[in-house]
C-alpha cells in the first residue's frame, strides 16, 4: 500500500491483488487528520482507474471502497484524490495512488511446515530431514472466483519424485541433507456460459509455482565439557559441542537457577561451526546453573548444567584425602599390634631339667628299657616318642644364670 501525506492529512490507499483475468479485486482508501484542530467536515473520493472496469463503490465519512475488474493482465494504476463535499473546485486536501496487478494466470503462493508434536510449525523455506514436511498450496481468490472449479496439483520436489493430488497440500519426507526446489503446477476446470454462442464451455486456467526447500539436520545434542566445580575469581572455559547443521544460533546464560530460555534474554551468537567455547568468572560462592538454548531455523533444543562455585581456600577434595589417609595409618596400627601380639603368643619358653646327683650317673636308658619290658604297653612307646621328639627341639636360653645343687 502506499501512505500519501500533507501538512493536515493523511491519505492510505490498498489494493488485494494481484487477481486473474475476470476476477474482482477491491481498493480501499482510507482518510486520516494529523492535527486535532482540524475541522471534521464532509469529503468527496474521486477516483482514476481506467482502463479497469468499475464493478462496485461505496463511501462513507473518511474512507472509500471500489471493486474494480480487468479483461487483459498487466499492471494498472488507480489513483484516487480526497476534497471537501461541498467545494469541487477547491483544492485536493490528499491524493495517492496503488498499482493493481492483473494476470491470465491462477494467483496463490506455496508454503512449507513440519509437523512436530501433531502441530505444524512453519520455518519459512527450511524443514529437517527425516521429518514430515507439510507443502501447501494457498489459492488466492478474493472474490471467489474459482468457487466451481475442480483443481489437479501436480508436484515435482526437485529429486526425481512426482506426485500428483487433488488435494492443495502433499506430505513429503526425506532423509538426506541439501537444498532442493519444488514445482508445482496447478490446473483449474470449469464450466461457464459463453459470451459469444451463450452455451455451457469448459474454461481453464494454470499457474506455475516454485519454491526452496533446504533440508536440514535436527539439532539433536548439546553436550557440555567442562568442570562442574570452581572457585571464587576463577576462569571456568567450558566447551560446547553441538550435533546439528549449521549456522547454528546459539543462546546462553548463567543464572542461580536452571530456566527455560525465552526471547533475546540471553548471550546470543551464531556459529557457523558445531563448537563453541566459553568461559565465566563467578564473584559469589553458591550453585548455578548453565543453561543452553540452540536452534538452526528448524528444530530448537535446550539443555543445562550445574555449577557448583567454592569460597576460596582449601578444595574439599583435599580433606577428604586427608580423612583417608588417617583412617589407613589408624587401621595400619591396629593390625600391626594385633599381628605382633599373636606373634608373642607363639614364643613358648621351655625349660630343661638337669639332675645332677648321684644317682643320675646310672644308665637312664636300662632303667627305661627294664620298665618298659616289664610294663610293655602301648603307652610306653607314645611317651618315648614324645620325650625324643622334646629333645630334638633347641633348647631356649635361660634369661637367669642355672643353680646347681649337690647333695653332701
Amino acid at each position: 500500500f502506499l501512505l500519501m501525506s500533507t501538512e493536515e492529512y493523511g491519505l492510505e490507499i490498498t489494493n488485494n491483488g494481484p487477481i486473474t483475468t475476470g476476477a474482482q479485486a477491491t481498493v480501499h482508501a482510507s482518510l486520516s487528520m494529523k492535527n486535532d484542530s482540524v475541522a471534521s467536515n464532509l469529503y468527496h473520493f474521486n477516483w482514476i482507474y481506467a482502463p479497469l472496469i468499475l464493478i462496485e463503490k461505496s463511501e462513507r465519512r473518511f474512507n472509500s471502497v471500489i471493486n474494480v475488474t480487468g479483461e487483459f493482465p498487466g499492471t494498472f494504476p488507480v489513483s484516487v484524490w480526497v476534497t471537501h463535499r461541498n467545494c469541487w473546485l477547491c483544492r485536493p486536501v490528499a491524493r495517492n495512488v496503488t498499482v493493481l496487478q492483473i494476470t491470465e494466470f491462477i494467483t496463490g503462493n506455496l508454503t512449507i511446515a513440519q509437523i512436530e508434536d501433531s502441530r505444524f510449525i512453519t520455518h519459512g523455506s527450511s524443514s529437517s530431514t527425516g521429518a514430515v514436511t507439510r507443502i501447501s498450496f494457498c489459492l488466492h481468490d478474493p472474490s471467489n472466483y474459482f468457487k466451481s472449479a475442480s483443481f489437479v496439483y501436480n508436484w515435482d520436489f526437485g529429486d526425481g519424485v512426482y506426485q500428483i493430488t487433488k488435494e492443495p497440500f502433499v506430505y513429503y519426507n526425506c532423509s538426506t541433507m541439501g537444498n532442493r526446489t519444488v514445482h508445482l503446477k496447478v490446473i483449474a476446470e470449469w464450466q461457464q456460459i459463453g459470451s459469444i454462442i451463450h452455451e455451457r464451455e469448459t474454461v481453464q486456467k494454470t499457474g506455475d509455482f516454485t519454491t526452496a526447500l533446504e533440508l536440514l539436520d535436527a539439532v539433536k545434542s548439546i553436550n557440555v565439557v567442562g568442570s562442574r566445580e570452581t572457585h571464587v575469581m576463577e576462569n571456568l572455559s567450558l566447551s560446547l559441542h553441538i550435533n546439528g547443521t549449521p549456522p547454528l544460533a546459539l543462546c546462553w546464560l548463567i543464572k542461580s537457577e536452571c530456566i527455560p530460555l525465552e526471547g533475546e534474554k540471553c548471550h546470543l551468537v551464531v556459529i557457523n561451526g558445531s563448537c563453541y567455547n566459553l568461559s565465566h568468572t563467578f564473584s559469589d560462592a553458591g550453585r548455578y546453573c548453565l543453561s543452553v538454548r540452540v536452534e538452526n531455523g528448524v528444530t530448537m533444543l535446550q539443555t543445562y548444567h550445574e555449577i557448583k562455585v567454592w569460597p576460596t581456600g582449601i578444595h574439599p577434595a583435599f580433606f577428604v584425602l586427608l580423612c583417608i589417609t588417617l583412617v589407613s595409618v589408624t587401621l595400619g596400627l591396629v593390625l600391626y599390634t594385633t599381628f605382633r601380639s599373636n606373634t608373642q603368643q607363639k614364643d613358648l619358653v621351655e625349660v630343661a631339667d638337669f639332675d645332677f646327683s648321684p644317682l643320675s650317673d646310672k644308665n637312664p636308658s636300662s632303667h627305661s628299657e627294664s620298665r618298659c619290658g616289664q610294663i610293655c604297653c602301648r603307652s610306653c612307646f607314645l611317651r618315648s616318642s614324645q620325650e625324643a621328639a622334646r629333645e630334638s627341639h633347641e633348647l631356649l636360653h635361660s634369661f637367669y644364670k642355672p643353680v646347681k645343687m649337690y647333695t653332701v
